[in-house]
């Protein structure tokens, strides 16, 4: 980071070569399939148990967030799908997955994955709530600039530095988004105010850099 970043209150959530900071949902270590290189985080796909990696699974930072910006740099394999989840509320009694309580920030080959079919499916969308305003995602194997912004409740997405999704969480607006959606029969989906933040495993390769975030 730079230093203006730095007096800025910028914190890096990844040093470019542990995984130190980070685990697994449900509490385990990050597994071994979430592989340091280069700089850069990256999810080795080489062996697929069902439609996930073995040893890999989603990871989800060690500290709660509230009020903050949150950045990274993203790349997809091709026909690669991912995301970044946020407000994860990480209780594995009640729920298995993250995506039963945070809401998403979709990563996508939109060229290549069929999920890019499916409005607010595509990258760069708040997955299944609101489509992008415009698309601004790079193809496979090139680095996205993105960004979560969240200041008591007004949720803004940047992609490639532009604002791509704008909202209010947990008003009655919200509540309609969410019964439209298919997270209707998730109670606790989008309801928490504080929580994790975390990456998805999709069972694609996908790799992230310069993860980084300002508590507001």
């Amino acid at each position: 980071m730079t230093r203006e970043e730095k007096n800025g209150g910028w914190k890096l959530l990844f040093d470019g070569k542990t995984t130190k900071g980070w685990h697994k949902y449900g509490g385990d270590p990050v597994g071994s399939a979430w592989k340091v290189k280069d700089g850069y985080l990256y999810l080795d796909t080489t062996i697929k148990v069902d439609w996930q990696i073995k040893d890999g699974g989603d990871i989800v930072t060690d500290e709660e967030y509230e009020n903050y910006d949150f950045q990274l740099e993203w790349k997809i394999a091709k026909g690669g799908n991912s995301g970044m989840i946020f407000y994860i509320k990480e209780d594995k009694a009640k729920y298995n997955w993250p995506w039963q309580t945070g809401p998403e920030m979709q990563v996508l080959d939109n060229n290549g994955h069929p999920d890019a079919k499916i409005i607010k499916h595509r990258a760069g969308d708040l997955y299944d709530l609101i489509s992008s305003s415009k698309e601004t995602v790079k193809p496979y194997d090139e680095w996205n600039l993105a960004e979560i912004k969240c200041i008591n409740g007004k949720l803004d997405l940047y992609l490639n530095g532009e604002n791509v999704v704008s909202t209010t969480m947990w008003d009655d607006n919200w509540k309609k988004l969410v019964a439209g959606s298919k997270f209707r029969d998730m109670p606790g989906f989008g309801t928490y105010t504080k929580g994790r933040i975390g990456l998805q495993d999709h069972g694609n390769q996908v790799c992230f850099r310069n993860i980084k975030i300002r508590r507001l």
